[in-house]
């Protein structure tokens, strides 16, 4: 993560507060702000006056104009600014970039997608589409990119926690994230994350693991990912290394690093390649160009027996990770996501079955996402509201000169 932000002096904690009980509802009053908050009356009034001066609240017409009398002395209400700046977050992954560009309440604006051909199979063209990608979404949404205040993008590679990729042996880590976090420092605040650690980001805040402490999230998608999150806080180690799969190439039973879906696919292949498919088998009438993951699972749930076996394979190879993840990180839940775990819970529950009963600690609960293939752009808008929120009141005071 890294913000251009300097640490101001000290302002009145009371801006602070009263803005951080207005995220939390549509409007409100100097009353309910101040139960909230435990603020004396005066001192709630003066921040939210001071905060609509900032340009973060609005004053909205009181009780008496829009049409609720009541008698007395009308109270004012306020609201939270939620157009006054913009999130964006960005899914760079190895094969497509997305960009979704939201208001301050994180309600998506518009997304903009894109595929990768090999001809941006190189670190300074990546980066150049993922920015180029940006424009074009703050461009559909009438903004710019002077009304973004916080920006987060997903890589395909170690992050640590300034943003930054360590050296790869082939040197894909540094095409993966070719110095985004630099590339990114027109915002006020940018960070740059792990895919799988956002995919974490997002189920604690919207998916299979919100109000839980400790989980993974394992992303399925080309390769194996994990978001690892222990008593709630979202790990990353010195290099950023914290859930990179690839020591699970020396873990008998599993074997290397590649996602479910690539497993299903080279293994379904291997069935037609090698003509062991049941006579009639509706796997072996998949072209191979349109044999992934996905088709295999739905084949699976329409009983083809080829594509059932190769489920119950992929769930032993998944039962293996979770009981490697759970000595390792003692998780109470591991949920599956990304594109694949739309149709993954035949997977899962063959893993349930086949997770070992005799592991020293409790093993994890084993969970299907909701959030489907967006889960790393969901995550990245989760992380750049909550770096707005935290940082909000340093970037405006700083622009006004406060």
């Amino acid at each position: 993560m890294s913000t251009s932000i300097p640490t101001l002096p000290a302002r009145p904690a009371s801006l602070d507060g009263v803005l951080a009980y207005a995220w939390t509802c549509e409007e409100f009053t100097a009353t309910e702000a101040m139960e909230a908050t435990g603020l004396t009356r005066s001192t709630t009034i003066d921040a939210m006056d001071a905060l609509a001066r900032l340009g973060l609240l609005r004053e909205l017409p009181n009780a008496r104009q829009a049409g609720d009398y009541r008698k007395g002395r009308p109270a004012r209400r306020f609201a939270l600014r939620d157009d006054a700046a913009v999130l964006v977050g960005v899914d760079a992954g190895q094969t497509h970039v997305s960009a979704t560009v939201t208001d301050l309440r994180s309600r998506p604006l518009t997304t903009r997608r894109a595929t990768l051909g090999a001809e941006h199979d190189e670190g300074t063209r990546r980066a150049a589409l993922a920015l180029e990608l940006v424009d074009e979404a703050l461009s559909a949404a009438g903004r710019a990119r002077s009304d973004v205040l916080a920006i987060c993008a997903g890589v395909a590679a170690p992050v640590n926690a300034e943003g930054r990729s360590p050296r790869h042996p082939t040197g894909f880590w540094e095409r993966m994230n070719p110095g985004l976090i630099d590339a990114l420092a027109w915002a006020p605040i940018a960070r740059v994350e792990n895919d799988a650690s956002l995919a974490a980001v997002a189920e604690g805040a919207f998916g299979s693991a919100v109000g839980c402490r400790n989980y993974i999230a394992l992303l399925a998608g080309a390769r194996l990912g994990a978001g690892v999150v222990v008593d709630g806080n979202l790990l990353h180690g010195a290099h950023g290394g914290v859930g990179e799969m690839v020591a699970f190439e020396h873990v008998d039973g599993v074997g290397t690093a590649d996602g479910l879906g690539a497993r299903a696919a080279s293994w379904a292949a291997d069935v037609v390649a090698h003509g062991t498919a049941a006579e009639g088998s509706a796997l072996a009438a998949i072209p191979l160009n349109h044999l992934d993951g996905r088709a295999v699972l739905e084949l699976a749930a329409q009983g083809d027996d080829d594509a059932h076996r190769i489920v119950e394979r992929m769930g032993s190879v998944l039962a293996r990770i979770v009981s490697v993840l759970g000595s390792m990180f003692d998780p109470q839940r591991v949920v599956v996501s990304g594109a694949i775990s739309a149709g993954v819970n035949e997977v899962v529950t063959a893993a349930g079955q086949a997770l070992p009963t005799d592991l020293d600690l409790p093993a994890p609960e084993l969970v299907v996402s909701s959030l489907g293939a967006d889960i790393v752009v969901t995550g990245a808008i989760a992380a750049a509201a909550a770096d707005a929120r935290e940082r909000v009141l340093d970037v405006w005071m700083t622009d006004l000169g406060t």
